[in-house]
């Protein structure tokens, strides 16, 4: 692994490589939301739903193979997620002719699993409460002599991450307001070069599952806080701990880390199906659901008003149908 961290030369670069591969996603509003939530401020919502493979992972995983050496290229990769870093991975080595496996939990949702097999992903499949996906991961990579990409701690990764907040802010100018999902950490990083580049002023947030906060006390202890495997449906966002690369950068860039309950995700789910007539996973709610809950606390420190210009991620929308009808049949519409 790359212990260099990256810069925001570095994501212009990831943008050069990603070029003519990955999409460039819709930047979306909706008025309800600004008028009657936000106090009149402008929320710019950039669709990574609509992303190759589902989600803003393409960005990274296309970043970084295409980024290896030839020799490097011609042994394959191995890489470990509960999905979308999957997906991203092997449909990137499809495109690059380049062999893929995967390391997968046997709880990864199916939709997940069968699409990485689609895109010719190898997949071995792993117990997440009971073993390291890190080290059944390198040990695959040492043996095999492939190289591991991983889903978050890799500065290519991170460059391509921030590869969206870099697209968003080129289409609608400089932001006062990021919030942006938190797992391992590589899309916030990203984001956060991206937007402090254009903005020094602008303020970052991070969001994270309540059953999962190893972000936010990583943050404000100042040591990288390991957890275990939280239970929450945002299957995105069940990482134990943050990277060493990501926290780095997270500590001089992210203005706090917020947190959600799953119900909280549940209602952005379907405020993005009912308002806005798109597919959100429950990790790509995380964004807006922690800009709704400091937008409800006057204590918050937010200021909402018709000048403000609010950016949030969405950071992807790979989700069964069957399970996210069941969970926005039972959530408590936000409007």
């Amino acid at each position: 692994m790359n212990e260099e961290l990256p810069t925001f030369d570095d994501i212009k670069n990831a943008a050069v490589r990603l070029s003519g591969h990955s999409f460039k996603t819709p930047v979306l509003q909706c008025s309800t939301l600004n008028n009657l939530v936000l106090n009149g401020a402008n929320c710019f919502i950039k669709c990574e739903n609509f992303q190759r493979s589902g989600s803003f992972k393409f960005r990274g995983a296309f970043s970084a193979l295409s980024n290896l050496s030839e020799i490097q290229k011609e042994n394959g990769v191995v890489a470990f997620s509960s999905g979308n870093h999957a997906q991203a991975v092997a449909l990137s080595g499809k495109l690059l002719g380049i062999k893929t496996t995967i390391v997968m939990p046997t709880d990864a949702p199916e939709l997940k699993v069968k699409a990485t097999k689609s895109y010719g992903g190898n997949i071995v499949f792993y117990d997440r409460h009971l073993e390291d996906r890190v080290a059944i991961g390198l040990k695959l990579s040492e043996e095999q002599g492939m190289t591991l990409i991983h889903p978050y701690d890799n500065r290519d990764v991170i460059s391509g991450q921030g590869t969206a907040a870099f697209e968003l802010i080129s289409e609608i100018g400089h932001l006062d307001y990021l919030f942006v999902c938190v797992g391992g950490g590589g899309l916030i990083s990203g984001s956060a070069l991206s937007a402090k580049a254009h903005n020094p002023l602008c303020k970052v947030y991070g969001v994270e599952p309540e059953a999962g906060n190893d972000a936010q006390m990583s943050l404000r202890t100042g040591s990288i806080v390991k957890i275990p495997t939280p239970v929450t449906i945002a299957d995105g966002a069940q990482t134990q701990y943050i990277g060493n690369l990501t926290f780095e950068i997270m500590k001089s860039t992210v203005e706090d880390i917020i947190t959600v309950s799953d119900e909280e995700l549940k209602s952005c789910m379907h405020f993005f199906a009912e308002r806005m007539k798109i597919v959100v996973e429950p990790t790509g709610c995380l964004g807006l659901a922690g800009l709704l809950k400091m937008a409800k606390n006057p204590e918050s420190g937010l200021v909402l008003d018709i000048n403000k210009k609010i950016g949030v991620i969405l950071s992807g929308g790979n989700v069964d149908m069957i399970r996210f009808s069941s969970m926005i049949s039972t959530c408590i519409p936000l409007l």
